[in-house]
């Protein structure tokens, strides 16, 4: 039989855990949300600068989606000019918390693209664009977020059985 001091030190460590999880736990989603909202739409706002001469689509960066990229179905030039738009347009969305869960998806499928036809190598990468892409997707800006201002005033803040706001 064990004594009171063993079974109390046994638990020690089960409490702590639990502890430091209640304490993880209290991170506020909206916080969670605007860090991955900010991160992800700083990965392709970088990436859309490189596309640019000035107020254009670089002549290098139509020769990288002529030679390195190789999308199918579409022309080089017109696939570096929507890539383009796409990685400054969609990133002030995800900011400014505007047309959020659109703008999220809009990027996973540029990751998708960018992961199967691109970079296949880059999984550990995109992994990590996916998963701030997706909690987005799946639970919302949060309400630091116009998403969430335009909502409120709609009076469609939840939904029924939903913990998230938008």
């Amino acid at each position: 039989m064990s004594s009171p001091v063993a079974a109390s030190a046994d638990t020690r460590p089960a409490r702590r855990l639990r502890a430091g999880a209640s304490l993880l736990e209290r991170i506020p989603h909206d916080l969670i949300v605007l860090v991955a909202r900010l991160s992800i739409a700083g990965v392709f706002w970088q990436s859309g600068q490189t596309k640019l001469d000035g107020w254009r689509v670089s002549e290098n960066a139509i020769y990288l989606f002529e030679h390195e990229y190789s999308l199918p179905l579409l022309n080089p030039s017109l696939a570096a000019h929507m890539a383009t738009l796409a990685e400054h347009l969609l990133p002030v969305l995800l900011v400014l918390g505007l047309g959020s869960r659109l703008a999220a998806l809009g990027l996973l499928a540029m990751t998708l693209v960018i992961q199967v036809f691109v970079y296949p190598g880059a999984w550990p990468t995109h992994g990590t664009w996916a998963a701030c892409l997706l909690l987005i997707a799946a639970r919302g800006p949060g309400r630091l977020s116009l998403d969430h201002v335009i909502a409120s005033r709609l009076g469609a803040l939840t939904t029924p059985g939903s913990r998230h706001r938008y």
